[in-house]
């Protein structure tokens, strides 16, 4: 049945295949390699900006947050709000967070029915601030940790006033 044909064969076919996979490997290597370069050194081609250096820039440089909310502009905070509209409603029912409308200066945690986490109940005598609202909007698993927000923050204090201001409006 087998041959010394057959064996040749089948033994230069594994050998083959195996002399393709190296050669596979090293034509891929040469190609993605970024290491070396000229002189060894690599050189970034260009970078992402995240928002976090600017974050802490704008908190250490610019206005304090009621000068910027002093001036804020409820209908551009009507367009952050979409970013808000995947959980909150501001119709008077609840979604995965909790209603909004009359959120400025409500108690917080103080929505009935709805579940808010230990840290948020333990902060039940304050009130939803404007300035609280900031402080929160700008960090939310900072200002209240352990909070079921899952919501990265709004870095840029522009945005957050817009937001508050408009927040301010639905009652």
């Amino acid at each position: 049945m087998f041959d010394t044909m057959t064996s040749t064969k089948i033994l230069g076919a594994a050998c083959g295949s195996l002399l393709v996979f190296m050669l596979g490997g090293w034509a891929a290597d040469a190609l993605y390699t970024t290491g070396g370069g000229h002189g060894g050194e690599g050189e970034q081609a260009y970078t992402i900006d995240t928002g976090a250096e600017e974050a802490t820039e704008t908190a250490a440089e610019g206005p304090t947050f009621e000068e910027v909310y002093a001036s804020a502009d409820a209908a551009a905070g009507e367009k952050v709000f979409a970013k808000c509209k995947a959980c909150h409603k501001v119709d008077g029912t609840d979604g995965t967070g909790p209603h909004l409308n009359g959120v400025v200066d409500r108690p917080k945690a103080s929505v009935g029915g709805f579940g808010y986490s230990e840290v948020l109940v333990g902060m039940s005598s304050e009130a939803w601030t404007p300035a609280n609202l900031d402080a929160f909007l700008l960090n939310p698993k900072k200002y209240a940790p352990g909070t079921k927000m899952s919501f990265a923050g709004l870095p840029k204090a522009t945005d957050r006033a817009n937001l508050i201001a408009w927040l301010a409006t639905q009652q």
